[in-house]
C-alpha cells in the first residue's frame, strides 16, 4: 500500500467518521474531501470537478423540477388520494402500495426520477395519516434500489454487466432475466420494512410550535358552526337557473343560499368555478352551497329551482380542498367595512371570495348573519379559491388576515394544467424506455416542457431542486478516480483472490457480492460494475462454471447500496425529508444487504446452473 493510497482511504475513513457523528454538514464535508484531494495533489482540478458535469447530477436536477411540475398541478397529491384511499388509515396498506408503485415506475425508468417525484407524495400522506415521515422515505429508498433489480433496463450497472459478457463472447441477459431474482429480493424487502419501520421511531416529528398550531380547514368549519349547513346540489335539465348569471339569480338575498363554487365537466375531467357575478348556469353544474336558514329553507330552495342532492365523500372542505379554501380575518378599526352587513359587502363580485361566517367576542354568530352590521375586531371566515385567498394580504386596509389552514400548503397552482403535466412524464418515460435519447437528455425535455407548457414557472424550478444533496453527490464522485489513480480498487480485488483460491462456487459469490457491495459504498454503482464485472466473469472463468451467476451476483450487489445515506443518490434523496442520521441507514441497510447477499448466493445458482 503505497503513501498516496493510504491518504485516501484515510481521508474517506474521516469523511465516513464526519457522516456518522454527522458533524459538519455531510456536503459541507462532501466538499472539503473534494478540496483535500487536489490540495493534496491526488486528483487535477478538472478531475476533481469533474462531477459538476456528471449526467447523473443534471438528471438529478432536471427531476426535481418535473417532480414539482407534477405538485403543482397536483398529479402528485392525486396519487396520494390514490393510496390513502387504497389504503385507508392502514400505514401498513399504505406502505406496501408505495413500494410496489415506486418499484415498479423505477423498472423501467430512473430510480432517481421515482423517488424526486414521490417524496412529496409520502410527506403529504404521513401528515394525514398521521405518520412520521421517516417511516415511510426510507422504504421508499429501499422500493426505488430494488426496482433496479427488476428488469434489465432498471438500472446503468445491469446494461455495464450485460455489455461485459458480450466482450467476453458470451450471449447476454433477456429483458426478463432480472425479473425472478428482483421479484424475491422486492417481496423480502415489503415484508423487512414492514418490521424495520419501527426501529425508525413512532410518532411524527415535533413541529415547531407555530406549526402545531396551524389548523385545517375542518377546524376552522367547527369554529364557525358551518357543518350541516353545506349541500352538494347538481342543476338539473329544466331548472330554472340555467342560463342565468349569479348576479341576476340573487340566490343570497332571496333563500339565504351562498354558491361558494360551482363543479362542472369539461374533456379532460371536472373543474371547479368561481362565483363571479357574471358566471352563468348550466344544466349539470354541481354547486357547493351554504344556507344561512337551515333545513327548512334548503328544501324549498332545490325544489323550486329543481336541483339534485350529490352526495359528499366527507364534507366539502376535505373533498375540494386542492381548490377550494378558507382563511380567517380581521376587521381592524379603519376598515371601510366597518357598518356594512354581509349582503351590503358584495365580496363575491368585487374580490372572488365569499364569506361563511362570522364571530364577535369569540362566538360564532348564526342567527341573521347576512344582515348583521360588522364591527370593529369581527372575524370572518373567507371561502374561494386558493388564489383569490392568497391575494387577501394585498388588501389589508379592510381586513388583517389572521389563519391560513395547513391545506394552503398542498394546494395546486397549476391545477388545470393535470393533462399538460402527464403528457410531459409520458414523453420523458417514452423517451428514456426507447433509448431515443441518452436518460439525462430525456428528462431535460420534460423539464423544458414541463416551463412552456406552464405546469411550473422558473421561480419555482430553482427553489425545488435540492441543492444539498447535489453538492454530496458532487463531492463524493472524485473518490472514484482517486482510488482507480492510487491503485486503490487493484488492491481491494487482489486481496479478494487471495482470499478464495479455494472456496467453493457459492463461497466465491458470497466473497464477490461482498467485495462489490463495499466498493459502492464509496464510489457510484456504475462505476463498481465497470470495475468488478470483469472480475466476476474472470473468477468464474478460473471456477470453471457459468459466467452468468457471477455477473448477476456483480449487478444485483451494485444496487444493493441500502448501507449508508451516500451509497446511492436515491439514499441521499430522502436524507433531509426523512430527517434521518448516518446511523439509520447502517442499522436498517446492512441487515438488508446479507438478505439480498443470501437470495445471490441461494436462487442465481437455480436460475442460472452452474
Amino acid at each position: 500500500m503505497n503513501p498516496e493510497m493510504l491518504g485516501v482511504f484515510g481521508l474517506l475513513a474521516l469523511c465516513v467518521g464526519c457522516f456518522i457523528a454527522n458533524r459538519p454538514r455531510m456536503d459541507v464535508v462532501a466538499l472539503a474531501a473534494l478540496l483535500a484531494l487536489v490540495l493534496g495533489g491526488t486528483l487535477t482540478v478538472d478531475e476533481a470537478l469533474a462531477g459538476f458535469s456528471e449526467p447523473s447530477v443534471i438528471l438529478i436536477a432536471a427531476f426535481f423540477v418535473i417532480g414539482e411540475g407534477l405538485v403543482r398541478t397536483g398529479v402528485a397529491y392525486r396519487v396520494g388520494d390514490w393510496l390513502v384511499a387504497r389504503a385507508g388509515s392502514s400505514e401498513t396498506r399504505l406502505l406496501v402500495l408505495l413500494m410496489l408503485a415506486v418499484a415498479g415506475l423505477g423498472s423501467v425508468m430512473s430510480s432517481t426520477g421515482v423517488v424526486a417525484i414521490f417524496i412529496p407524495v409520502a410527506v403529504s400522506i404521513a401528515a394525514r395519516i398521521g405518520s412520521a415521515p421517516r417511516r415511510l422515505m426510507m422504504p421508499l429508498a429501499f422500493a426505488a434500489l430494488m426496482s433496479g433489480m427488476l428488469t434489465l433496463v432498471g438500472t446503468p450497472p445491469n446494461l455495464v454487466v450485460n455489455a461485459e459478457l458480450h466482450r467476453y463472447g458470451h450471449a447476454g441477459f433477456g429483458f426478463f432475466d432480472f425479473t425472478p431474482a428482483g421479484l424475491t429480493i422486492l417481496a423480502l424487502g415489503i415484508a423487512y420494512m414492514l418490521v424495520a419501520r419501527h426501529w425508525l421511531g413512532g410518532r411524527p416529528e415535533v413541529q415547531p410550535e407555530a406549526k402545531r398550531r396551524r389548523r385545517r380547514l375542518r377546524e376552522l368549519a367547527e369554529e364557525y358552526s358551518l357543518f350541516n349547513r353545506t349541500r352538494r346540489m347538481m342543476v338539473a335539465s329544466g331548472s330554472p337557473m340555467i342560463g342565468h348569471t349569479l348576479g341576476e339569480l340573487q340566490l343570497r338575498a332571496h333563500y339565504g343560499a351562498n354558491i361558494v363554487a360551482i363543479e362542472r365537466q369539461r374533456q379532460f375531467g371536472r373543474v371547479m368555478l368561481t362565483t363571479a357575478a357574471n358566471r352563468e348556469i348550466c344544466a349539470g353544474d354541481v354547486m357547493l352551497i351554504d344556507f344561512a336558514h337551515g333545513e327548512e329553507g334548503i328544501a324549498r330552495f332545490a325544489g323550486e329551482m329543481k336541483l339534485q342532492d350529490r352526495a359528499f365523500r366527507d364534507d366539502y372542505f376535505s373533498d375540494l380542498s386542492r381548490e377550494l379554501g378558507l382563511a380567517e380575518v380581521l376587521i381592524p378599526p379603519d376598515s371601510t367595512l366597518i357598518g356594512k352587513s354581509i349582503l351590503e359587502l358584495r365580496m363575491r363580485s368585487q374580490r372572488g371570495i365569499n364569506v361563511m361566517g362570522l364571530r364577535r367576542h369569540g362566538h360564532p354568530l348564526v342567527e341573521d348573519l347576512l344582515h348583521e352590521k360588522l364591527k370593529m375586531g369581527d372575524t370572518l371566515l373567507i371561502a374561494g379559491t386558493w388564489k383569490s385567498i392568497r391575494l387577501l394580504h394585498t388588501q389589508a386596509h379592510d381586513f388583517l388576515v389572521l389563519t391560513l389552514p395547513a391545506e394552503m400548503d398542498e394546494a395546486a397552482p397549476a391545477a388545470r394544467r393535470v393533462p399538460h403535466a402527464l403528457a410531459c412524464l409520458a414523453i420523458t418515460v417514452v423517451l428514456m424506455i426507447g433509448g431515443v435519447v441518452p436518460n439525462v437528455i430525456a428528462a431535460l425535455i420534460g423539464c423544458l416542457l414541463m416551463g412552456a407548457l406552464r405546469c411550473i414557472d422558473m421561480d419555482s424550478a430553482y427553489r425545488s431542486i435540492h441543492w444539498q444533496s447535489l453538492i454530496l453527490i458532487v463531492g463524493m464522485l472524485p473518490f472514484a478516480t482517486a482510488l482507480q489513480k492510487t491503485g486503490g480498487i487493484d488492491y481491494l480485488v487482489g486481496g479478494l483472490l487471495s482470499l478464495t483460491g479455494e472456496a467453493s462456487p457459492r463461497g466465491v459469490m458470497a466473497a464477490l457480492f461482498a467485495l462489490t457491495a463495499v466498493v459502492g459504498l464509496f464510489i457510484s454503482n456504475t462505476a463498481t460494475a465497470v470495475l468488478m464485472a470483469p472480475i466476476g466473469i474472470g473468477l468464474a472463468s478460473q471456477l470453471g462454471v457459468s459466467p452468468y451467476p457471477f455477473a448477476m451476483t456483480v449487478a444485483l450487489a451494485a444496487s444493493a447500496a441500502f448501507m449508508t445515506p451516500v451509497s446511492s443518490p436515491v439514499n441521499t434523496l430522502v436524507l433531509g425529508p426523512g430527517n434521518y442520521r448516518f446511523g439509520d441507514f447502517v442499522r436498517l441497510g446492512v441487515p438488508f444487504t446479507v438478505v439480498v447477499m443470501l437470495v445471490c448466493v441461494g436462487l442465481l445458482p437455480v436460475l442460472f446452473p452452474f
